[in-house]
């Protein structure tokens, strides 16, 4: 039965998939997630409704898969400069400007619906939250392998939250949206310092 399942859920070619993910995100940005149906989705890519939940079992599961196919690459995938500060750099530079201001308008509007919405923020922790935060790990121990930082270090375990912290504050505090620049200063001025702070006595 299971064999039967994956070779239904395999008939959409990595082509098509990463299509239909395009034209999910467009959508996003032109309705916002609430007003985002099914329906829209299969007339957008002239798919069956059918199709997609066969393939996706519902809005929240394809929602969450098209943020994750957007994004360049894991957290620490294949990067690995020698250098922490060399890490996190080539991290924000995987996205240019116009990346980072067209992800930051989509991640705000997709915050706000996944506060009132479990089948979003369940979908999103299975298929980016975890995933990233698992790849941070990874960056990191590579930091405490090289002697970089020390592994007691408290401000390891809230990386993630101070990297979201300066993308979402940016907009909100300074009315402009994140950019290489801006992200590259945060960093230097505020993650690595936390991150290769001395042992307190």
């Amino acid at each position: 039965m299971t064999e039967v399942a994956t070779a239904r859920r395999s008939r959409i070619t990595p082509e098509r998939e990463a299509e239909l993910y395009e034209a999910v995100l467009a959508l996003l940005r032109e309705v916002g997630y609430d007003a985002l149906t099914m329906d829209a989705v299969a007339a957008r890519t002239r798919s069956s409704k059918a199709t997609l939940y066969r393939q996706w079992g519902g809005k929240a599961e394809l929602v969450a898969k098209a943020v994750r196919h957007s994004k360049p690459g894991g957290f620490g995938d294949a990067i690995d400069t020698g250098s922490l500060k060399g890490d996190l750099h080539a991290l924000t530079l995987r996205s240019d400007d116009c990346d980072i201001e067209q992800n930051s308008a989509l991640m705000r509007g997709l915050a706000m619906a996944i506060h009132g919405n479990p089948d979003l923020l369940g979908a999103f922790r299975e298929h980016l939250i975890e995933p990233e935060m698992a790849e941070c790990h990874i960056l990191l121990q590579r930091a405490v392998d090289r002697g970089e930082i020390r592994a007691d270090n408290p401000a390891i375990k809230f990386v993630m939250h101070m990297m979201i912290g300066g993308f979402a504050a940016r907009t909100i505090l300074d009315e402009k949206p994140p950019t290489q620049e801006f992200l590259l200063s945060y960093i230097d001025a505020v993650v690595l310092p936390a991150l290769v702070a001395p042992a307190t006595t």
